[in-house]
Parts: C-alpha cells; sequence; structure tokens
C-alpha cells in the first residue's frame, strides 16, 4: 500500500509509547518483586536499559534503510530463504503477543469489573475492535496513537504522584534486593514487555524525517520507562516486597489504595481501568497492526487489510489455550524471554551482516514520497 511521509517525531515518540504502556503494566510490580524483592526498582530500570538495546538496534538499521521495513531490507542483508525464515518468526512471535495481551485483559475484566461476563466476550471484543481498527492506513494509526497518548500518561503520573504519600522509603532498602542472583531472569523478564517498540520498523518508512528516528526512539523510551521505574518504586514503597509478592495485580491495588486531595475520589481504580483498558486497546493495535503489515510485505501485497479479519479467529484461539491465570503468567513469561532472540539478537545480527557486507539502502530523497512505505 503506497504511503506518504506523514508521520512526525512526536508522533512516532507517542506510538512507542502507548504501545509499550499495556497490559502489562498490572503484573509488573509482581515480576519485578519476585526477581529482587526490595530491588525491584533496579530491576525494571536494567530491564527497561535492555529492551532499549532493541529499540535502537531498530533504529539503527531503520535509518540505514529509511525505505523499507525489516521484513523488506533483511532479504538485502541475508537473502530471501534466510530472511524469509526470521520474518516468519517475527509475525508468529507479535501474533503470540496479540493472543496473550488479549487473554490477559479478558482475565482482568472478568475477574474485577465484570464478574458474571465470560472471558471469551471480553476476549472477542478486544480483538474485534483491534482488528478492526488495524483497517486504516499507518497514517491514522499514529493519529490514534497521538489522540490517546495524554490520556495514558497523564492519569499514570498522577496516581504514582498521589500514592507516594503513602509511601516509606524503607521499603526501598537495599536498594539491590535481598536475593540479587534472582535479578537476571527478572531484567529479562522485564525487558520483554518493552517488545512493543518493535513497531518502529513499520513507522520508520512513513517518518517525515526517518533520520530522526533515534530521537524519537529515545523519547519514548525514557517517557514510556520511566512511568514503569515509577509505579514500582511507588507500589513496593506503599506496600513493601513481601505484600507486594501477594497481590496479583499490584499496580490496581495501589490504584485502589490511592485517592485525591479532600477525598474528592477515595479510590483511584475505576479511573485507573478505564485508562487502563484504552492503554491496553493501543498496545494490541499496535502488534496487531504490525502482524498483519509484516504479513503484507511479506507476500508482496499492496494493502495489509485483507489479513485484518483473516487473522481474527486464529488469535482468538491461541488467547484461549492457557487454562488459567497462572498458566497464562507462566507462557506471557517463557513466550517474552524467547521473544528477545527475535527483537534484540535479530536485528542485531541484521545490523553486523550490514556493516560487513557495507549493505545500506537509498536515502529519502532517492524515491518518490508515494513509494516510500
Amino acid at each position: 500500500m503506497q504511503t506518504t511521509r506523514q508521520i512526525t517525531v512526536i508522533q512516532t515518540a507517542a506510538i512507542l509509547v502507548s504501545t509499550i504502556i499495556g497490559v502489562g503494566v498490572l503484573p509488573l510490580p509482581l515480576f519485578a518483586v519476585r526477581a529482587a524483592d526490595s530491588g525491584a526498582p533496579l530491576v525494571t530500570l536494567l530491564g527497561m536499559l535492555v529492551g532499549s538495546i532493541g529499540l535502537v538496534l531498530i533504529a539503527v538499521l531503520g535509518m540505514r534503510f529509511p525505505n523499507k521495513s525489516i521484513i523488506q531490507y533483511s532479504e538485502d542483508i541475508i537473502g530471501k530463504w534466510l530472511a524469509w525464515i526470521g520474518s516468519l518468526f517475527i509475525i508468529a512471535f507479535f501474533a503470540i503477543l496479540t493472543s496473550l495481551a488479549a487473554r490477559e485483559f479478558g482475565e482482568v475484566v472478568v475477574t474485577s469489573v465484570l464478574k458474571t461476563t465470560p472471558v471469551e466476550v471480553t476476549v472477542i471484543v478486544m480483538l474485534l475492535l483491534a482488528a478492526l481498527s488495524t483497517r486504516n492506513d499507518i497514517t491514522t494509526f499514529a493519529y490514534i496513537h497521538h489522540f490517546y497518548f495524554p490520556a495514558l500518561l497523564g492519569p499514570g503520573l498522577l496516581i504514582v504522584a498521589l500514592s507516594l504519600k503513602n509511601a516509606d522509603i524503607i521499603n526501598l532498602q537495599p536498594i539491590w534486593g535481598n536475593a540479587p542472583q534472582g535479578m537476571v531472569g527478572g531484567i529479562f523478564t522485564v525487558a520483554a514487555l518493552f517488545q512493543g517498540s518493535f513497531v518502529l520498523t513499520m513507522v520508520i518508512p512513513a517518518m517525515r524525517r526517518p533520520e530522526k528516528a533515534m530521537k524519537a526512539s529515545i523519547w519514548g523510551m525514557l517517557i514510556a520507562g520511566g512511568l514503569y521505574v515509577a509505579i514500582v518504586v511507588a507500589t513496593v514503597s506503599v506496600f513493601g516486597a513481601e505484600e507486594s509478592k501477594r497481590l496479583l495485580w499490584p499496580t490496581l491495588e495501589l490504584a485502589k489504595a490511592t485517592s485525591l486531595p479532600a477525598n474528592v475520589l477515595e479510590r483511584l481504580d475505576a479511573a485507573f481501568l478505564a485508562v487502563w483498558v484504552t492503554a491496553v486497546f493501543t498496545t494490541l493495535f499496535s502488534s496487531y497492526f504490525l502482524t498483519i503489515h509484516s504479513m503484507s510485505k511479506l507476500f508482496r501485497l499492496r494493502d495489509h487489510r485483507m489479513f485484518s479479519l483473516f487473522l481474527l479467529p486464529i488469535v482468538f484461539v491461541m488467547a484461549m489455550l492457557p487454562v488459567n491465570i497462572l498458566n497464562m503468567y507462566e507462557i506471557i513469561q517463557v513466550v517474552g524471554r524467547i521473544g528477545l532472540y527475535i527483537t534484540i539478537v535479530y536485528p542485531a545480527v541484521l545490523l553486523l551482516i550490514a556493516f560487513v557486507r557495507k549493505k545500506r539502502g537509498n536515502s529519502v530523497g532517492n524515491l518518490p514520497m508515494d513509494q516510500s512505505g
């Protein structure tokens, strides 16, 4: 599908933030405290840095091949057949990621709000909303993310700021935790929550100035990662590490324990869930769009719309495979860690080979504007 270069640096950063901040924000403190107790904020920060490696690699590759996504320039770098294998792994991984995010959303909703509603209903509604939204072009995709960006960031920062009045700094000591030997696994688990930033590979060919992709990446990661670290700091400082381990969704409990000044709202969990639903939508929207966009590039199609509903039943069936919440989170952690090979190692190999073989795409000015997507 032909696209014009209309996406700005600010919109690109907004896409990254609203994609990264998603369903994983609820169990994030639980993953971190299980890994390092009071060292959870440090684990989250290091996980953000590991996640940043993949984003930087994608940004560098995108600036080197400004008119193509990873599906296309991987063929230039390593050849068609090897690239096909890598592309199939990317498509399969983000389809699985979409299904797991949808299932996690469904479990939270039926546990916290709609207790008599079957989980299948909530999952299919969210997937259908994402599938229909992906029938738009990449420019509309950017506008949707840009529109929801303030609604995601503002309430999250507000809840963190208000919750700190109940914080006890002693809960954050020692800063490296009581069991540092578990930190490495926790770092990779947290890093997996940043894998949505891979969407940048699809956005760069539609940017007005692809050479500024790194700037957008840094801002996007700083904002999203900063919010994640702040949420973990607030949760651990309010509840303590041991209490946080007993909570299935510590961030939701943090919102319940937080109130507006003068008791205008005694609990913020209802407002937080409304914002969280929006965050889940934008994350699902990105991963679903990336999946079908990659499929269209792999099969050399001009339009990705034909895959939007074709993929829906496949993703829904995968979402229903985990038998319960605990099994779902076990799968999420395993899939997330395996996905680091796809989102970090694979781009690193591509970039290394591109340097060695001196492969580089055409500059932006060498292609007509309507063919740069």
